[in-house]
């Protein structure tokens, strides 16, 4: 395929990066033997520039991603404003573009002062009509123009956990039935079930680093393929833990490192008042008020929001649905930074290509 430029250049805050991003990415990467992505971001912003650019690596492996901080307020009428810009824009190119992709007007003045000639696409927004002040004002109605790692990103994250047999996948399946969102099973029972020796071989905490990494994959590839901006999980890497506890007698500190960066936005302790079923699995019947009391000294000390249900199943459904539908459901995003100026062509700029 013939390009027409050697090098172009797309810029933006991707907060977040949706299908009108890629829209645009693409027809760069379709019309430039190279493409530069620049994520700039503000520090008042509540997304990380890396995980931003992580999101474009993934979706468009082809291009050259960079990131930085820029905490100039956009101006559009202000040469000093654009000079600062350009300062940050120009020390993330490892060579001239001739080429500047944008949607928005200001890409004439962008283009004029890089030395590039200006492609816009879709300035309509008619190809895709969607922006990131309309997907950070209402994630649920703009979720279908999310690609999956921004899905898994944004998803409001709702954790079912508990004692043996006290009805925690009863309640995660009925929220997950209520909801229409994808099931997350315990992979720790799947692995109970499969491990070498059966259950009478001693357990061990290399066995735990294993369930709680399998359960985090399940959790995140089910939230990356979410129809709504909302999971629910049976269990998570905090309940294992406390299940590393339970079998090794001692805490892990992988597992409890890799739940710290985990923190689900409300968990759902089953109450431990309903009577033990053996199933084939299980064998501390003797010990689940314990456990019961252990995952509430553990909780309390989440920082993460959590309530205890007791009851039926149904009564139980009924507290979970308002608890759950008292969340935002998409993650809430703080607002960037305000812009100063409103036209990009300013009055008195210099001849455009």
């Amino acid at each position: 395929m013939t390009r027409r430029f050697r090098h172009g250049l797309v810029l933006g805050k991707f907060y977040p990066l949706h299908a009108g991003h890629l829209n645009l990415i693409r027809t760069g990467l379709r019309s430039c033997d190279a493409l530069t992505v620049e994520v700039l971001v503000s520090s008042v912003e509540s997304i990380p520039a890396s995980v931003r650019a992580d999101w474009i690596r993934a979706e468009a492996p082809q291009a050259r991603v960079v990131h930085a901080v820029d905490d100039t307020p956009v101006d559009y009428g202000s040469d000093a404003a654009w000079d600062t810009h350009l300062a940050v824009i120009t020390s993330l190119l490892d060579e001239p573009v001739d080429a500047v992709f944008t949607s928005d007007a200001y890409g004439v003045e962008l283009a004029d002062r890089l030395d590039a000639q200006w492609v816009r696409v879709d300035p309509a927004r008619q190809e895709v009509p969607v922006s990131g002040t309309a997907v950070r004002a209402d994630p649920h109605r703009h979720w279908w123009a999310l690609p999956a790692p921004v899905r898994a990103y944004l998803t409001t994250r709702v954790v079912v956990l508990g004692a043996e047999s006290t009805g925690t996948t009863t309640l995660a399946r009925d929220l997950t039935a209520h909801y229409g969102t994808p099931e997350v099973p315990e992979f720790g029972r799947t692995w109970s079930e499969i491990r070498p020796g059966g259950l009478s071989a001693p357990w061990h905490s290399s066995e735990f680093d294993l369930v709680a990494t399998e359960q985090a994959r399940l959790e995140d590839a089910a939230a990356a393929r979410t129809p709504r901006p909302l999971l629910i999980a049976d269990t998570d890497v905090l309940a294992t833990t406390v299940w590393h506890e339970r079998y090794v007698g001692a805490a892990s500190p992988s597992v409890t490192a890799l739940a710290a960066r985990r923190r689900p936005d409300l968990y759902l302790l089953t109450g431990d008042e309903i009577g033990f079923v053996q199933d084939g699995l299980r064998d501390g019947e003797h010990l689940r008020h314990a456990m019961s009391a252990r995952f509430r000294e553990v909780l309390d000390g989440s920082g993460v929001p959590w309530h205890e249900l007791r009851g039926s199943p149904a009564g139980r459904l009924a507290a979970a649905v308002d608890l759950v539908d008292a969340l935002d459901h998409g993650r809430r995003l703080a607002d960037p930074l305000p812009q100063a100026g409103t036209d990009a062509h300013r009055a008195g700029s210099r001849t455009r290509r």
